[in-house]
């Protein structure tokens, strides 16, 4: 079953400017320390940063709460498993919410797509309930 759905479109040259000119202060308030190393190792770091900011807001609109209702930047990272496919954790109040929102005798997995084409940074999540076994 579907819990939600959420996709957003960032334009990379607003992250770039982002990181211009608040720099180190941007990168620690909407990113997670795992998400920084890894767009930080890549060529071009907005690009990176830039799909996973839009997983983020893409996650809260799939979640329903938006950047609010204690929903914070940094309470959603994207990971990869390990064959490579990006997916979300949730931690603090977007984990909780995913909680409550997930039926009992059910589990929430989160699936992610990104992609870019400059100038342009695109996620799309949906989040989908399914029976614990």
């Amino acid at each position: 079953m579907i819990l939600g759905v959420g996709a957003d479109l960032t334009d990379i040259r607003r992250i770039q400017r982002s990181l211009d000119r608040f720099g180190d202060r941007f990168r620690q308030r909407c990113f997670t320390g795992l998400e920084r190393a890894r767009s930080e190792r890549k060529p071009e770091p907005a690009w990176s940063y830039a799909k996973r900011f839009s997983a983020k807001e893409a996650c809260a609109k799939a979640l329903g709460t938006g950047m609010r209702s204690d929903v914070y930047w940094r309470d959603m990272g994207v990971v990869n498993l390990p064959s490579g496919q990006p997916t979300l954790a949730l931690t603090g109040n977007a984990a909780a919410h995913l909680e409550r929102m997930t039926p009992p005798g059910h589990r929430a997995q989160i699936h992610l797509t990104l992609s870019d084409e400059h100038p342009y940074a695109l996620a799309f999540v949906v989040i989908e309930a399914l029976p614990m076994a």
